[in-house]
């Protein structure tokens, strides 16, 4: 399982479930999703680009994780990844964001991306002339000599000049610098001036901003780098370098070219809160136009458009688009037909139930109990959670879900902070102390709050 393009769909789920508990349904059809791709990069030319990405809707309450499956596949499939909630679009006035500002966003997250990894793989290079930066700053090298033939006679070669003497200082001095003997030394640098350019701000006209991001990089051509002299200590000095020469080694139209394929082949848009721009019953007045509106500017980009950015122009016919929302008024039927023909795959995510919460306290290789016993470590503070304790806590945090606003493994992080309050402000000076989370501990702590439904709908 070393290349994350070939990973069979068995492999992603259980992947997926070292983060995410329960949901098989959905981590099945995402799967699958994410396997078809590497299928169809497998397939004749011919044929691979009439084969278009199977979009995924997740219809579940908050808090089941429905944003945890589709995060940590991007993940898997080291994708670009852009997580958007549908109901940005509708906030301004009738008109609200550009829905190809998607398409821009993924687009500069992979440039980022890209561009990591490109440094990454001139890393050797960029640590090597970063060195004799340093050591040009210790030893600034000695005047040009004077060229072969100059002088007496004019003859080239008769007398052999010896090496200059500062070679075997420079030599020593990188050996002291590799052991780290000149770690606390300090030399004088020249750094970039990121507060010599004016800043500005560009307002465009809704749907325009891309516009707005290419005046602003105009503007910004007019002005050159400037740079500044300032004092730091060699290790600093040294990263400062590394960063500076991994950029000049790095070839960014090699990058744009790779990032643009990348958001093609292999981007990956969350549609979140999808449900938001559903147009419920068959009114379509005031925020409902916005709504429905919203859906049929989306549709080119899901359907598969060119989109101009400023790296180029970007197809988005491959790009998965996974919506999710919790359709607790409307329902998948209530968005466009246009639409939901786009999104042909549907799971539905369960609700949580108590037995799940036990789960997602203690299996999944980020589960809270880990993270909070690391934390209370670091302050030297030993947590034990018995098991009865566990229970506990998911009992609470399933009951105040029945009885309030279902918020999913979303109220384990309430509940888990107010159990913890007091231990949290003592830590520093409880010194070694062990505590340990049992049956008791938690009653005695929680017990009135959850009992009281008024209390609990406030404070868990």
């Amino acid at each position: 399982m070393t290349n994350s393009q070939s990973f069979t769909p068995r492999e992603i789920v259980s992947e997926l479930d070292r983060y995410v508990v329960g949901q098989r349904e959905a981590k099945r059809a995402v799967a699958i999703a994410l396997r078809n791709r590497w299928r169809r990069q497998q397939v004749d030319p011919e044929l691979r680009d009439e084969i278009a990405p199977k979009n995924i809707i997740m219809i579940g309450p908050t808090g089941v994780g429905k944003t945890e499956i589709a995060r940590r596949l991007a993940r898997l499939a080291q994708a670009p990844f852009l997580k958007i909630e549908a109901s940005k679009f509708t906030e301004v006035g009738y008109v609200g964001r550009d829905v190809e500002s998607i398409v821009r966003d993924l687009t500069e997250l992979a440039i980022k991306m890209v561009t990591e990894e490109e440094k990454r793989g001139v890393q050797a290079k960029a640590e090597t002339r970063a060195e004799e930066r340093v050591l040009d700053a210790l030893l600034p090298p000695p005047a040009a000599a004077p060229p072969a033939g100059a002088g007496f006679g004019g003859s080239a070669g008769l007398v052999e000049l010896p090496p200059p003497s500062g070679a075997e200082t420079r030599e020593k001095l990188r050996r002291m610098l590799r052991d780290g003997l000149l770690d606390e030394r300090e030399i004088e640098i020249e750094v970039a001036d990121s507060g010599a350019a004016p800043s500005m701000s560009i307002f465009t006209p809704q749907g325009v901003e891309e516009m707005g991001v290419q005046f602003k990089d105009l503007l910004g051509n007019l002005f050159p780098n400037r740079t500044r002299r300032r004092r730091m200590k060699i290790p600093a000095a040294r990263e400062a370098f590394i960063a500076e020469e991994a950029a000049r080694l790095v070839d960014m139209d090699k990058v744009r070219e790779s990032a643009i394929e990348r958001v093609e082949q292999n981007g990956i848009v969350f549609l979140d809160e999808i449900d938001k721009i559903a147009v419920s019953g068959g009114g379509k007045q005031g925020p409902d136009v916005s709504r429905e509106g919203v859906q049929r500017d989306l549709l080119p980009i899901v359907e598969g458009s060119t989109v101009q950015t400023k790296h180029g122009a970007v197809r988005t016919d491959h790009i998965l688009f996974v919506a999710a929302g919790a359709f607790h008024v409307a329902k998948p039927s209530d968005l466009i037909p246009e639409l939901q023909g786009r999104f042909p795959i549907r799971v539905e995510l369960a609700s949580l139930s108590e037995a799940d919460f036990v789960r997602i306290l203690t299996e999944p290789d980020n589960a809270l109990v880990r993270q909070y016993v690391a934390l209370l470590a670091t302050e030297a503070v030993v947590l034990e959670f018995r098991d009865e304790g566990v229970r506990a806590i998911a009992e609470i945090a399933a009951t105040v879900n029945a009885r309030t606003e279902d918020i999913g493994a979303r109220r384990l992080h309430t509940v888990l902070e107010r159990l913890l309050d007091e231990v949290s402000f003592d830590a520093p000076d409880l010194g070694g102390k062990r505590i340990v989370i049992d049956e008791h501990f938690v009653r005695e702590r929680l017990g009135t709050l959850a009992g009281d439904e008024d209390l609990s709908r406030y404070i868990l």
